[in-house]
């Protein structure tokens, strides 16, 4: 039987994408229609939301390489 895994944030990645893909369709929704101010509420959004993924995968990663280093026994640093 094999071990599971610890279930880490599991809404951060597929949050932080629709957060991107929301700011990205208000964007080009707003250059449409030329409606300045939510545009920049849009870019905002799209400007937050992009950092937000790569660090939270950054760090699922980084502990995905902790399990693995820790599960591996007689190899201590």
């Amino acid at each position: 039987m094999e071990a599971k895994k610890k279930l880490r944030c599991p809404i951060g990645v597929p949050a932080g994408i629709i957060a991107a893909l929301i700011g990205l369709t208000g964007v080009v929704l707003n250059i449409i229609t030329f409606n300045w101010f939510q545009l920049m509420i849009s870019f905002a959004l799209l400007l937050l939301a992009m950092p937000f993924v790569r660090i939270t995968m950054m760090i699922h990663s980084a502990n995905d390489r902790l399990d693995e280093l820790e599960s591996k026994p007689g190899k201590e640093a």
